[in-house]
Parts: structure tokens; sequence; C-alpha cells
């Protein structure tokens, strides 16, 4: 077995004491830049690697995020980790990353195994299983600074950085009702959820504001999937008077609308036309391709990793600006362009 280098051995190799080494390393100032460039680069022709678990113990600091995300399968998560990791490995964080797969229960596992692992913060966005928010309220007594991202809940009052999703549900409308579209339906999602609570709260305006009465026919509740999109399709369309056009609560569910109205043979976007909601990458490479809102899930990541360094270069754990609202951004495709 190798023998594992320690700062005793280089200590010993450049004839001073282990406690220069460590300060050496640490970038402690009483050490001169020569004492400590000669220190890092004997360590790194020894091999030397750092002990991260002793060195967190020793400075209460672990420099770990832990990220919870509802799946891994939907690119909107992946890209969002893609601004978290980006700016957190800027600042010198390891990110650890735990799929709640929607469930309430994975994602208290998810908050245990990170407060096992030592994590500094969290990052969160919200399992649509979850009803009972008391896990996070207990994460944030325990001093452990916690921030939502896309999916939050206002009362909890934890700092968050989301879409305009009331605005996202007014303008998805607005689209469709430009392109003479007339009985729009409006495939929701889980109410218990701000976003997909707003984007119908969107639709309605949207709909007030043009004069049209709300139907409550004409909203089915999905479950954010392919497979409720089909379903909420299927009733939509067997209605006495079906709908012309469909505001799916997200991209996933529109995809489900497409396949039914397909097997049903309407085309889209001459007989029904559709609008999704996220911007998935699969959105421009179907047939028809699918009008959607990009939520701007780069930046949203950044914003979120800068709020949580924020809380943790905060000695009282507060930030001034609890709330971060990104523009949804429409992509405009085939699926609602009635009018060419």
């Amino acid at each position: 077995m190798s023998h594992k280098v320690t700062i005793a051995d280089i200590a010993r190799k450049l004839s001073i004491a282990p406690a220069t080494v460590s300060r050496a390393l640490n970038g402690h100032p009483a050490i001169s830049d020569k004492t400590r460039k000669l220190v890092e680069k004997t360590a790194r022709k020894l091999q030397y690697k750092r002990n991260n678990i002793a060195s967190s113990l020793r400075s209460g600091k672990s420099n770990l995020i832990g990220v919870i995300i509802p799946s891994a399968e939907i690119n909107f998560f992946g890209s969002v980790v893609h601004g978290i990791e980006k700016l957190a490995n800027e600042k010198g964080y390891n990110v650890l990353i735990y799929q709640s797969n929607e469930s309430h229960e994975q994602e208290k596992k998810g908050l245990e195994a990170f407060l096992h692992a030592r994590v500094d913060g969290v990052l969160v966005s919200i399992a649509k299983d979850t009803t009972d928010y008391s896990h996070f309220t207990d994460l944030r007594e325990q001093g452990i600074p916690l921030v939502f991202f896309d999916r939050a809940r206002e009362e909890l009052q934890i700092p968050s950085v989301v879409v305009d999703d009331l605005k996202g549900g007014y303008a998805a409308t607005e689209l469709l009702l430009t392109q003479g579209y007339t009985r729009i339906s409006h495939i929701s999602g889980p109410q218990h959820i701000d976003v997909f609570r707003n984007r119908l709260l969107g639709y309605k305006n949207a709909l007030k504001a043009h004069k049209i009465a709300f139907d409550p026919q004409l909203v089915v509740e999905g479950y954010v999937s392919i497979e409720s999109g089909q379903q909420a399709t299927r009733q939509l369309m067997a209605l006495p008077e079906p709908p012309d056009a469909i505001f799916a609560v997200e991209d996933f569910t529109a995809l489900g609308a497409l396949k039914q109205l397909k097997a049903l043979e309407k085309r889209v976007p001459q007989d029904v036309g559709v609008v999704g909601f996220a911007n998935e990458l699969f959105g421009e490479h179907i047939t028809p391709s699918l009008t959607s809102f990009d939520q701007q899930t780069v930046l949203m990541g950044k914003e979120a990793t800068g709020l949580l360094l924020q809380l943790l270069e905060s000695r009282e754990k507060t930030i001034t600006k609890q709330t971060i609202m990104l523009e949804p951004l429409p992509v405009i495709r085939d699926s609602s362009q009635r009018k060419k």
C-alpha cells in the first residue's frame, strides 16, 4: 500500500515545522511568499492531497453546496445546475446534487444526506409531492442557509429565484389570442406549487383583459408529465365545445398534448394551437416545433448561487433582496402560428 503524503512529510523534506507548512498551504498572512511557493511546489512534487474532511472540521467550513432537483431527466434542471456549478466553482465551492424524483420523502432524505456531509448551504427546487414544508424550516433553524429556485413557497419567506410565472401565463395565453384562437384551454400543474398556480392566474388575467369569459371546463389539472398531457387533452377534446388552443403548464405536458392531438387526427396549428413553457431541448426538434417560454435557466442557477453565497458571507444570515424574479422569454415556433 502506498504511503499517503502528510504535512509532516513536506516539513521533513524542507526542514521546517509542520505548523509552518500548514499555514503556508492555507495562505496564512504570516508566511512569506517565498516560503508559501516553496511549500506549494514541494506539495505538488510529493503529490500531497489535502484531507478536506479534517480541514472542514477544523475550519467549520466544508466548501460544499447541496442542490436538490426534482428530476435529472428534465433538461431545465440540468441547465440550472450548470449555472449553479459555474459560479460555485469560481468561488471555491464544490456541488453535491441529489434528485428527489418529485418525492417528499426523497427530498427529506436529501437534506439529511447534506447535513451528514456538512454542507455550508443548500439550494432546492421543491418536489411536486411536497405539501409539508417543515423540513425546510428545520434546516433554517439549524442555521444552514437555504435558497429556493424555480419552485418556491412564498409564505416560508426563504430567499428564492423564480421566473415571473404570472407574466408568463398571461403572455402565453395572449400569444394564442393574437393568432386568432378564441377558445383557449389550460392544462395546469399541482396548484399547491406557486409556479403552476401563478401560470393559471396569468391565463385567467389574459382572458379577462381580452373580455373572454373564463370557462372552468377548459382548465384541467395535470401532473407535469407527457401522460398527463395526453390524458388532459383527451378530456378537453371530448367536450361538447372543444378548445381550439391549449396552453400547457410546461413542455412535457405540451408534448403529451401534441401526441394526443395527432392521435385524434387534429392538425397543429391549423385546428388547435399549442404553447408550452420551459423551452426544453426537444421543442425545436419535434414536428410541429413547439412554441414555449425560456426561463433563463443558467442565469437562474447563477442568481440562486449568488443569493446563497450572500447568506454564507452574512453574519446575520439575512440578505436585503429576498426574491429575484426573472423574465420569461417567448420562443415562437410552429405550434402556435396559425397566422403566417
